[in-house]
């Protein structure tokens, strides 16, 4: 047999086998892409090139944002800020139907906007507002199924570390990934709200709205000023130009420090704990962005992402079809993997398609990001999904049974953006942040 070809098989089937027996992900990719090396190559070059690869995919100023931004959202988790965001966010739709509900999916995209963290918004906004809206009368399996509908929208809503991941792989400006997932992000929060309208009253017992003065609705919202703003600091000094996001990383850091022990939420005995959670996290991502750039590498040895290219083109020359084909394998890929290694793995394959009908990588990032962090909310490997389920004390088959509607509102919104590239590409457009 061909090497290359060899070489393929056994990249594929490594990482497969490795999911079907629950081997760590950053493993699998490892060891199919050291497994493929060996054939391509022999087995001291391809330990050497592994090796090298492995260190040179981490080495890199701009991955110095995400250990940053991940100490920011525990910060977050931990200082408070979640029951501010919630207060803010029941003045804002506290007069509409189901205005508990409506309040999760609005704290829930603005904590996931603070934090770029879905997990951390479904833990912290969950914890909350779960017993709120027990009490309200709603159906605890609806209620838990739009804290995880919900919690996702922070992906998208900058900052976001996926759309770091993706600038590192695609070398699009990260600037213009975070204006670009702006109005994909509300979108995401807008067919939350949608379907919570059109189904509350199956799984609520309406309940009066209180009624909040217009100068209690001042304070609530004055008091989680101070944790919106930090969007403003980190996002705006790098659409001005004032710091790289890097630099507005560690920005991040300090001022969630400063607002902890302004609100006297953080003591300094949380932050050994705290530093001991955000390394973890980091540890997980860089693997995973290391053995992923070996993978690549022998991904472009064995010409595996032009053998899918031309599969794809084979197939259709039309540009929607061949979207509407990568959307169907992003979301199935979503359902087992993790966004961070799905974007690692799949950027190379299809980001080479897409420019051949001049599709703008930031466009594809808004895309591929929206439609993994479906993935976090549908099993079996839904992070959002088990740690809602779990704030909200259950087993995720009953919160699945409520989440099929909002999933159809999220794919309905995930055609749209897809489709309709204004939705990304105007607002990095309008600040000039797009390259000629």
């Amino acid at each position: 047999m061909d090497p290359i070809a060899l070489a393929a098989i056994i990249l594929v089937a490594t990482i497969a086998l490795g999911i079907v027996f629950s081997v760590p992900i950053a493993v699998s990719i490892g060891l199919g892409s050291f497994f493929a090396a060996i054939v391509l190559l022999d087995f001291e070059k391809a330990a050497l090139v592994s090796s090298q690869r492995l260190f040179t995919g981490i080495n890199s100023f701009t991955l110095l944002a995400i250990p940053f931004f991940v100490l920011a959202g525990v910060l977050m988790n931990t200082g408070g800020i979640a029951g501010r965001l919630i207060d803010a966010a029941k003045v804002l739709v506290g007069k509409t139907p189901a205005s508990l509900a409506n309040t999760n999916v609005v704290a829930n995209a603005m904590f996931g906007a603070v934090s770029g963290a879905a997990v951390a918004a479904a833990a912290a906004i969950g914890t909350v507002m779960t017993p709120r809206m027990k009490e309200d009368g709603y159906d605890p399996k609806w209620s838990a199924a739009v804290n995880v509908a919900s919690a996702p929208a922070g992906m998208l809503i900058p900052p976001s570390n996926t759309f770091i991941v993706y600038s590192l792989v695609s070398g699009a400006s990260v600037s213009a990934l975070f204006m670009a997932g702006v109005i994909p992000g509300l979108i995401w929060a807008l067919a939350c709200i949608i379907v919570v309208m059109l189904t509350y009253r199956r799984f609520s017992t309406p309940q009066a709205s209180q009624h909040v003065t217009f100068k209690e609705g001042l304070l609530v919202i004055w008091r989680a000023v101070p944790s919106l703003l930090m969007i403003i600091i980190v996002v705006g000094g790098i659409v001005a130009g004032f710091f790289t996001a890097t630099e507005s990383s560690a920005i991040a850091v300090v001022y969630c420090l400063v607002l902890g022990f302004i609100y006297r939420t953080i003591k300094w005995s949380d932050l050994p704990k705290a530093l001991l959670d955000a390394a973890r996290t980091t540890a997980i991502i860089m693997l995973l962005v290391g053995v992923s750039t070996a993978l690549s590498f022998v991904m472009s040895f064995s010409h595996i992402p032009n053998a899918v290219s031309e599969f794809m083109l084979g197939i259709s020359d039309s540009p929607q079809i061949i979207l509407f084909m990568m959307l169907v394998v992003l979301l199935m890929v979503g359902t087992f993997m993790d966004p961070t290694p799905a974007i690692l793995i799949f950027t190379p394959i299809f980001l080479p398609i897409v420019t051949t009908f001049d599709m703008d990588p930031v466009h594809f990032g808004t895309v591929i990001v929206y439609a993994l962090s479906i993935g976090v909310i549908t099993p079996p490997v839904g992070n959002v999904l088990f740690v809602g389920a779990r704030v909200a004390g259950m087993g995720i088959e009953p919160v699945v049974a409520k989440l099929l509607w909002f999933l159809l509102a999220l794919a309905v919104g995930l055609l749209l953006v897809t489709y309709i590239s204004p939705l990304s590409m105007w607002l990095p457009d309008a600040l000039g942040l797009l390259s000629d």
